[in-house]
């Protein structure tokens, strides 16, 4: 699995307005901002994600995914400043 397919993943599950992942192939790191996280916790904003991603998961071909962020455009552009 690369960067790029984990991001196409990402992005079949929710629409994203900025998205960054890196990886080596097993452990991927993933900076996610999107208007789907508006009004929800971290803990629901990862599980959103976990449950789109769900049978890669499980199945083992994605191994690893830690979101560094999961942030709406409010919050990612306040950071950016």
């Amino acid at each position: 699995m690369t960067p790029e397919r984990v991001q196409d993943l990402i992005q079949q599950v929710i629409s994203c307005q900025h998205l960054e992942v890196e990886g080596d192939g097993h452990h991927f790191y993933a900076t996610i901002v999107s208007n789907a996280f508006e009004g929800l916790k971290l803990l629901a904003r990862h599980r959103l994600i976990n449950d789109g991603l769900k049978s890669y998961l499980d199945s083992g071909e994605l191994h690893a995914l830690s979101m560094r962020a999961t942030l709406t455009p409010a919050e990612w552009e306040a950071r950016q400043q």
